[in-house]
């Protein structure tokens, strides 16, 4: 059987007016604060999604970013280049070679799903925001623009005190000690510098 409910407060009349109105009352007794902007530029969250910034380096033009666009906004072309073998007898490599990234946002809905997919960090989001145009035509960015807007990109929040290092920064450490200790028994082995005679003093009797 199952158990009975507890039985219900009962409600009284108006209330439901009388919270809404409270809101109200609070709302207009504080102080507005309006921001002089362009004079005053805003203080804008750290996650704030302005524009998207390019880190060139980073991109191999896997076309990942355009596939899964939702709006395909993203233009890229390119091109490959063949790379010469490391080592004797080796063989040749080819790589791709970016010739162009654009993003069109007057089509762009900022989802960020681009960036989220993207597996090698080359797509950021940055707070700017002041890059309005009076030709629509002319929010197709290139990837010269898309450069410029990586160094508006803020820092990454610290980690907690609890929290894992992060994969490529341990990687990077590890093989940062390992060298150190490849150079430390070649310092070692160096002989030393011969020590050199003391000049003869003037004036010997």
């Amino acid at each position: 059987m199952a158990a009975s409910l507890p039985p219900s407060r009962p409600r009284i009349p108006g209330s439901g007016l009388a919270k809404g109105l409270a809101v109200t009352l609070r709302t207009m007794t504080r102080k507005t604060v309006t921001e002089q902007y362009p004079d005053a530029q805003p203080e804008l969250p750290p996650r704030t999604r302005g524009v998207i910034g390019l880190f060139e380096e980073n991109c191999t033009v896997c076309m990942l970013c355009a596939r899964e666009c939702p709006d395909w906004c993203i233009y890229i072309d390119s091109h490959k280049e063949t790379v010469p073998a490391a080592t004797p007898g080796g063989r040749d490599r080819s790589r791709n070679v970016l010739d162009r990234f654009a993003i069109d946002f007057s089509l762009c809905m900022y989802c960020g799903i681009c960036i989220e997919v993207c597996p090698f960090d080359a797509l950021f989001w940055s707070p700017e925001f002041e890059y309005a145009e009076t030709d629509i035509r002319d929010l197709t960015h290139e990837r010269d623009k898309l450069r410029e807007w990586m160094w508006t990109v803020p820092a990454p929040p610290a980690l907690d005190p609890g929290a894992e290092e992060p994969k490529e920064l341990a990687a990077a450490r590890r093989t940062a000690d390992k060298l150190a200790a490849q150079q430390e028994p070649a310092a070692q082995q160096e002989p030393a510098a011969p020590e050199q005679p003391a000049p003869e003093q003037e004036g010997r009797e």
